[in-house]
């Protein structure tokens, strides 16, 4: 199975791939993104480019990594199902219960697909909010923009932690693993260049991401 042969067993799985703000410098900024992914080098891709607004690179990259993950998980939605992983868990230590201080104010304990699909439900709602992501052009980021950002990539490492702690093999057998490494790795520099998660929501895969931001 390829990760974009999109059966239509998974289409429910699957939403139409983000773009970057239109009428903002994100198309710009896009096509950076795309350069600089293409050159290989994922340590030069992840940071500000020069003269560039960090709000505006901030919103474009976590589009692309919305659809990173996305695309990544759906890959599993039938092994990951509520029979085989019915907590969110990142082995045996770790489990996040879910809770978005609006409809869900009280953490709740669900299945990993159902947290996933709360999760992607909920960033998909930050990213269309025009007063948290604005499209228009000069128009101003909200003061709590960097919070609204971590708190979405926080998020979005957990669905990675879950991955390779209990779908891995499964990944591996789909020769997908050096897809989900890179995809990974250029999650981790990013997060890292701009100090978007703390260390101790790292520690499901804190081996993986101190041999990624070694100093090559």
């Amino acid at each position: 199975m390829s990760l974009f042969g999109l059966g239509s067993r998974n289409q429910k799985t699957f939403r139409p791939k983000k773009s970057a703000p239109s009428g903002s410098k994100g198309a710009q900024l896009q096509k950076h993104i795309d350069a600089t992914l293409g050159s290989g080098n994922l340590r030069e891709a992840v940071r500000l480019p020069p003269g560039e607004d960090i709000n505006e690179w901030l919103a474009v990259n976590t589009v692309d990594f919305f659809n990173q993950v996305n695309i990544l998980y759906g890959t599993l939605t039938e092994f990951c199902t509520p029979v085989n992983c019915p907590t969110m868990s990142a082995g045996p230590k770790y489990e996040y219960r879910w809770a978005d201080g609006v409809h869900i104010k009280k953490p709740i304990e669900v299945s990993a697909p159902k947290y996933v699909e709360y999760l992607m439900d909920w960033i998909e709602n930050q990213l269309d909010e025009e007063s948290i992501f604005p499209q228009r052009l000069g128009a101003p980021f909200p003061a709590n923009f960097q919070d609204v950002v971590k708190t979405i990539f926080k998020r979005l490492f957990r669905v990675y932690a879950h991955i390779y702690h209990s779908h891995f093999q499964k990944i591996v057998s789909l020769k997908e693993e050096a897809h989900l490494n890179t995809c990974f790795k250029h999650f981790v520099l990013f997060t890292g260049e701009f100090r978007l998660i703390d260390k101790g929501e790292l520690a499901p895969l804190q081996d993986l991401v101190e041999s990624i931001l070694q100093p090559k």
